[in-house]
Order: structure tokens, then sequence, then C-alpha cells
């Protein structure tokens, strides 16, 4: 999501939400389960002035944020001083604040959360884009998580653990499913230390045993290959703090040997989340030469901006086309929007995920940290797309795949869970549906009728180079359009509308509303 800081820029970090029941007095004599026989009513005492409402009280009007109302406090010291005196179990006082808070907060909307000490030294560790660990990317899974991306060259890649393996034992202990950042944290540890791991691994006939030994971890945001002599593919996975400084040297690697400039990029979004808002803006820069990139709009001056491209393409005007998923979310929908409200690519894929809102971090005492929606933010076209996003100009239908690794060209595309195959909100009559294998002819036009879809999904028989931020082009056997059909999908547009001069200034097919007015298409 795309994130701002008042001192550094962080990458968000994702946590999970409690879910209440709230039920008015009318309805409590109606619930079966809230009867005299099940609760018992005491009489509330006469409140006076209450040490906690006289301690609040001083306390924000020493912040400056003026008297709260005294009826309001009164009510939460009451709350508090029940709890303390009546709750079934001792309470820690610190951890029932902590929780007022964080409450108090997430009330607001379901990116805004407060950040405990731990979780904000997390998120910086996060975004220092190096950690100690075996360098795998996990999701829920059935008794366990399961990997949904190795990072090249890191532990796990060398112990020989794969995409959709699931751990289910870490240091001898069961994995819950529920608690995906408990296993994340049980995975980190020491540089240098060893982690025993349990995993289940389809086809195998029994369960695997590995002992990994955790290393520095660089986090990888960009990675690329050249698909043909002519294209590139970038895939970013997140927007960190060194996303553009990834991206601008993979770039580099690909064009460096080659005869001539690449005539044509492919930018997958797929499943990217976010991240550093700064970094998206960066991105897209890379690519414009003039445009609008994304505006805000907030109640305070820092929250109201316009950003606009500096002269500057590093692909020198190469074709591009950017695909997308209903994972493709937040900074990575400022990326696509910016791109195709300028003229400067088609987008392929699925509805994006529609996050239009921007949360600035805000350190507070203790180590602590507030992380608070200020802005939303609107496309180029002047759309927020906060709830609906993004329709792509070519929509892919059938079974959502994820994509395949480029560093382990045996790897076969996996489908998503249920929680990333995001359903498209509505439909948009004006776009193509094409098939996940369908190839395209070479008389296509984006704003031609859909056409007849080949038997056979587009194939190559080049052998492609591949790249990292980190390294130079390496060979490797297969083709990534063969293995991941999406992008073979996405090859075959670059080609045939490099071929038949389809221009790229069609605009953005988004679904939103411009200033909380009615939809507008």
């Amino acid at each position: 999501m795309p994130t701002r800081n008042v001192l550094t820029p962080l990458r968000p970090f994702v946590l999970p939400l409690a879910l209440g029941l709230a039920l008015s007095p009318a309805s409590w004599a109606a619930h079966p389960a809230i009867t005299a026989t099940a609760t018992q009513t005491i009489s509330p005492p006469t409140v006076t002035s209450d040490d906690a409402v006289t301690q609040l009280q001083a306390a924000a009007e020493a912040s400056g944020s003026g008297a709260l109302p005294q009826h309001d406090l009164q009510l939460f010291a009451e709350v508090l001083r029940r709890v303390r005196e009546d709750y079934v179990g001792p309470v820690d006082e610190h951890k029932l604040m902590q929780a007022a808070i964080r409450g108090m907060v997430e009330s607001l909307d379901s990116h805004s959360t407060f950040l405990s000490d731990d979780e904000f030294e997390d998120m910086q560790v996060t975004t220092s884009g190096a950690y100690a660990g075996i360098g795998v990317e996990v999701a829920a899974a059935k008794d366990g998580v399961s990997i949904t991306h190795r990072m090249p060259g890191s532990p796990a890649e060398h112990a020989g653990l794969r995409a959709g393996d699931t751990i289910v034992s870490i240091d001898g202990v069961a994995v819950d499913a529920n608690n995906v950042n408990a296993a994340i944290d049980r995975m980190r540890g020491p540089e240098g230390s060893i982690i025993h791991l349990i995993v289940r691994r389809s086809g195998a006939p029994s369960l695997m045993r590995f002992a990994i030994r955790r290393a520095e971890v660089r986090l990888i945001s960009v990675e690329a290959e050249r698909l043909t002599p002519d294209v590139g593919y970038l895939r970013i996975t997140s927007f960190t703090d060194s996303t553009a400084d990834e991206l601008e040297s993979a770039v580099a690697h690909l064009e460096h040997g080659a005869p001539h400039p690449l005539k044509g990029f492919i930018i997958d979004l797929r499943n990217n989340p976010g991240g550093v808002l700064d970094s998206a803006i960066r991105v897209a820069d890379d690519f414009l030469n003039s445009g609008t990139i994304v505006s805000a709009r907030g109640r305070t001056d820092e929250a109201n901006f316009r950003v606009n491209a500096a002269p500057g393409d590093i692909t020198h005007g190469a074709q591009l086309v950017v695909v997308v998923n209903g994972g493709s979310a937040s900074a990575a929908e400022v990326l696509a929007a910016a791109l195709h409200d300028n003229g400067r690519a088609h987008l392929i894929g699925r509805r994006t995920y529609g996050k239009g809102t921007v949360q600035t971090i805000m350190p507070m005492a203790y180590g602590t940290a507030l992380k608070i929606t200020t802005s939303r933010y609107y496309t180029p076209a002047g759309i927020c797309i906060n709830g609906v996003g993004i329709v792509p100009d070519v929509v892919l239908k059938g079974p959502e795949q994820s994509p395949a690794d480029l560093d382990d060209p045996a790897d076969a595309p996996r489908p998503l869970s249920a929680s990333r195959a995001a359903s498209p909100v509505g439909g948009a009559s004006s776009t193509q549906v094409l098939p996940l294998t369908a190839g395209l002819p070479s008389t296509l036009a984006v704003d031609a009728p859909m056409p007849a879809a080949p038997a056979a999904a587009p194939s190559s028989t080049l052998t492609p180079a591949r790249a990292t931020a980190a390294g130079g082009a390496v060979e490797t056997t297969g083709t990534l359009a063969q293995r991941d059909p999406q992008v073979g999908v996405a090859l075959s547009l670059l080609q045939n509308a490099r071929q038949t001069g389809v221009s790229s200034s069609v605009r953005s097919r988004v679904i939103g509303r411009a200033d909380g007015g009615a939809l507008v298409r």
C-alpha cells in the first residue's frame, strides 16, 4: 500500500484486525445468549473525578489536542476500572491501554493501525533490505505455511526447498496456519544459527526434514529476464526503498551486450501488494518523459500533492505491456495507472485490487508508531480507484496462476490461494476477455472485437537470458513465456502491437469515483 513516512520511507507492516460483535441494548432481550440466566446486571456507581479521567484530560491538553469530552473520559475510566476489578482473570493494564489505542486507530479503516515497538522495529528491518533468515515468502496453508517464493541465492534455495512446499513444523513446534507472522518470526534468527524444518511436498512419499543455516538475506524486489533478443521482462514484487535502483540496474543488465536497445518490456506487477509510494513514483518516472504520475488529496498541506514526470526514459521509448491481477494493489496500481493513463503501456490480466489511499508512518513515544490514512490518491485521469480497481485493456480469464519462478525453469505456475484469487468487481463491456492460454493474432488491435483464440499457447524456441539487479545475464533452459502462460500472452500482445503499429494511447478503463461523485467509465 502506498506509504509515506514523516522521517524515512518505510514499507508497511500488515497486521490482522480483531473482529468484534456489538449488540445494542435493545437487542439484549431478544438475543438467546444474553438473558438473566447468563448474565448479571450491576448498577453503575456514580463516577466522580477519577484519577484516570484527570490524567487523560491533562495529557490531552498538554499535547495541544484540546479538551476531550468529559463524559467519554468518565465512561472510559469506568470501563477500565470494571475490567481491572471484575474480569475473570488478572489483566495487564499496559496491554489493555495498548489494545484501546489500537482499537481506536483500527476503527478508522482497514489500513490504519498502531504499531508496537516490536512491530515498528520489524517494519524497519524489513525495509532496510536485509535480514537473517532462510529467504522464503510464505502464506497460510492447510496445517502450516506454504512457500510462495524462494529467493535466489538464499539458504532455502541451497537447501533444496521449493515454491509450493508446506512447512508444518519449525524447530519441533507445529506451525499454526492461523498465525503466519509467528511462523515468520521463528524462521528469522541470528546469522549462522540452525533452523530445523519439517516440510510436506506434493508427490513426496513422506514428510521431508531440513536443517538450514540462517544467513543474511538481501531482499530483491526486481527480477529480470530477456525473453527474446528484442523483449525484456521485469518483475516487481514490492516497492521498497531500493526498488528503483534495482529496476534501473536490471534494465542496464538486460541492455548490456545487446546489439541494439530492447524494443519492448513486459512489467509484471502480479501479486505486488504495494509498498513505499515514493519508490513507485520514481519507477514510473523512469519510463515517462512527461505527464502526471499521481496526485493525492487529504486534510493537511502535506497530504495534498501532485507529482509530474521529469524528462528521461531509461528504455528510450520501448513499448510496454504491464501484467496485473487481483493481488496488484496500492503502489503497484499507482505505477500501472501512471504508465497507462500517460499512453505509455497496455494493461493485461485481471482487475486490480483497488487500494487508493496513502498511509503515513508517524513515529510516536517509546519506540511505537502510528500508521494512519492521510490521503486518497488519484490516477492521472483524475479517478480514485479505491474499492474498485483498474480494469485492464485485455482481461484474461481461466484459473488464476501465480508467476513462475525465474530461478527455476522447472517450476510450473501454481494456482493462487483463495485470498489471492480475488473475483473481479463488476465488469467492463469495452474490454477484451481472452482465455488464459490464448495467443493473439497478428492483426490484433486493442479496441478490436474479441478475436478467436488459437488452440496453442504462444511459445518460442529461443533460450532467454536471465538477470537480477545484483548480477549479469546468465543462460537458463526453456522460456519464461512457456512456463508462464500469462507472460506468453503479454509477449504476443507486445510483438503484435509492434508489427501492427497499435497505439499505446488508450486511456485507463477504470471504474472509479471521481471526487466522490457518480461512477465514471
